[in-house]
């Protein structure tokens, strides 16, 4: 029997810390598999006493102490370290049950203490896994660019616990499998809600998709993405679509910051910023809430304040649908960073002006009107 150490990095170095590391959870259900003496790590102390220590991290700003890695008796992985060049797990240990109760004590030292139970619930209440992985769109700021296709990955019997009462997904692309339909068909069988938590494919819907889609036991908001405002047209065909089948918000994941031309200058910073307010305008119209994902390097924008402000307002839905951007930054007072933010960029650009005003109830209600039949 081996002692083992399983550190999540994140865990350590991040203030908020609301999903479990699958990874961790893994290697740890295989050494316990094994009989091995296994234990989740909460600092770095002490490693030397482990006779395999795994670390893991998928934030790459989550720092790590100098001198951890170099340890003789230290593994490390994930996309934190290495981004789209991260190593898979050994074959045996990334098709094996997760260990659900890896996190048990640590959570529990959170409740104690006051915590709400609804920030542990993928802790406590969600089996999770992948169905497939992978996607063919080899989009320049993802992990997942240097994939061509999306492959099977394993059964839903493989990480489903019967005891928990919910399945959270992490494909990357799940509608882009020829088999979506016979994994869904399982889902529903499985009798529990589930969710899909990286964000389905908008583009890929059809009649098919939306009517065995919306009629699942679906957990929570159905989230998508909308990464580029070039694809609007196609959006907003996919949104008509989906208004045939459901009258739910959807949410959107709307990244933004990353110049996929290379160049990084004042105007992509100011296109970009008018093309995330574009594609909220849009979403408003259908009904949908966006959620604003900024690539690091926004902070090198000379308007990265206004990134900042946007997503503050769109991030929070029960601001969102009630107050304009403009109504938000008032809200805020005139003397706020992010008041002046918004001021600054209308005054530099006033055409800003017309979707500073944009509310989400007005928008929705007039672009009810013109649903319904594709252009």
């Amino acid at each position: 029997m081996e002692r083992i150490a399983v550190v999540d990095a994140d865990l350590i170095g991040r203030k908020k810390h609301r999903f479990p590391n699958l990874a961790c959870m893994k290697l740890s259900g295989y050494h316990k598999g094994r009989g091995d003496d296994v234990a989740l790590k909460t600092d770095y102390e002490g490693l030397d006493k482990f006779d395999r220590v795994y670390l893991s991290k998928v934030f790459t700003d989550t720092e790590v102490p100098e001198g951890v890695l170099g340890m003789g008796n230290v593994s490390y992985g994930g996309t934190g370290f290495f981004y789209d060049r991260a190593p898979s797990l050994p074959e045996e240990a990334e098709h094996c049950m997760p260990d659900y109760h890896l996190y048990d004590g640590w959570v529990q030292e959170k409740l104690d203490a006051g915590a709400r139970r609804s920030d542990f619930q993928f802790y406590l209440d969600y089996s999770i896994g992948f169905l497939t992985r992978g996607c063919f769109r080899k989009c320049e700021f993802c992990v997942n660019r240097n994939y061509d296709r999306v492959c099977m990955h394993s059964p839903l019997e493989e990480f489903l616990d019967p005891e928990r009462k919910k399945i959270c997904l992490l494909d990357d692309n799940f509608l882009g499998h020829p088999r979506w339909k016979e994994m869904l068909d399982a889902l529903k069988r499985a009798g529990k809600p589930f969710q899909f938590r990286q964000g389905l494919d908008e583009r890929l819907l059809d009649d098919g998709k939306c009517r065995e889609l919306f009629s699942a036991r679906y957990d929570g908001t159905y989230t998508f993405a909308f990464d580029d405002v070039r694809d609007a047209g196609l959006i907003e065909k996919k949104l008509i679509l989906v208004r045939k089948y459901t009258d739910v918000r959807l949410r959107f994941y709307c990244f933004c910051g990353f110049d996929r031309e290379g160049v990084w200058d004042g105007a992509f910073w100011r296109d970009d910023v008018f093309g995330l307010l574009e594609r909220v305008e849009l979403l408003m119209k259908y009904g949908c809430l966006p959620y604003v994902m900024r690539f690091g390097r926004y902070r090198e924008s000379p308007f990265w304040g206004m990134y900042v402000t946007i997503a503050r307002w769109a991030n929070q839905p029960g601001l969102f649908c009630k107050k304009s951007l403009r109504e938000f930054g008032e809200m805020n007072g005139r003397q706020s960073a992010c008041f002046k933010y918004l001021e600054e960029f209308e005054r530099r650009f006033p055409e800003a002006a017309y979707f500073y005003d944009l509310k989400f109830e007005k928008v929705c209600a007039l672009g009810a009107d013109g649903r319904g039949e594709e252009s």
